[in-house]
């Protein structure tokens, strides 16, 4: 009987998932979501924690920006199911390149391969002088990006390697969504 319970519930939850990814507002709205958290972490760990980005870093946040513009744009389509299945579809590519944006950063850390990205060491300038976290965050990423700035104390994951998690599976959730998307426009 525990065991048939858990189904139950398992199918429950299954199911509400399915009825969120046929509905643009919850698909885009999440999106939209887990785009301003990502990049309001990523500006949070540089102004409170003082954590340099590197270059990576900054193209890695360009990629969320530009998954909440198409979200952005799914919400307002959203009523021609077309349109808006191609937004999460842009929407899952935006996050798939962002991933693999990770993965190279993430090698790039681990000194699995050198950067071929021009800025990923620090100019001597900014070693030099101090500056006010507004003027950081303004100015050229300092950082160099084979360097670590941050690191799970538990696993011992980076952001980067976070972002690669985080992105792959939006991915994901982005392609379920515009082929439900597709489907709810086809059956109507």
């Amino acid at each position: 009987k525990a065991q048939l319970n858990r189904c139950y519930k398992m199918k429950k939850l299954l199911c509400g998932a399915c009825r969120c990814l046929k509905c643009p507002f919850a698909v885009f709205g999440g999106i939209l979501l887990i785009c301003v958290i990502a990049l309001a972490t990523a500006l949070t760990s540089e102004v409170l924690l003082g954590l340099e980005p590197c270059e990576l870093c900054i193209y890695q946040r360009w990629g969320f920006v530009a998954a909440a513009i198409f979200a952005l744009l799914g919400l307002a389509m959203r009523k021609k199911r077309p349109l808006a299945a191609l937004m999460a579809t842009f929407s899952g590519v935006a996050f798939l390149i962002n991933s693999g944006v990770a993965f190279y950063h993430t090698g790039v850390e681990q000194k699995w391969w050198a950067s071929a990205v021009e800025g990923c060491a620090v100019p001597a300038s900014f070693a030099a002088g101090d500056q006010s976290w507004i003027d950081n965050i303004m100015s050229a990423p300092s950082a160099p990006c084979d360097v670590i700035p941050w690191q799970d104390p538990f696993i011992h994951l980076s952001m980067a390697n976070y972002n690669i998690a985080l992105c792959l599976g939006m991915f994901v959730i982005c392609l379920l969504a515009a082929l439900s998307l597709r489907k709810t426009q086809q059956a109507a």
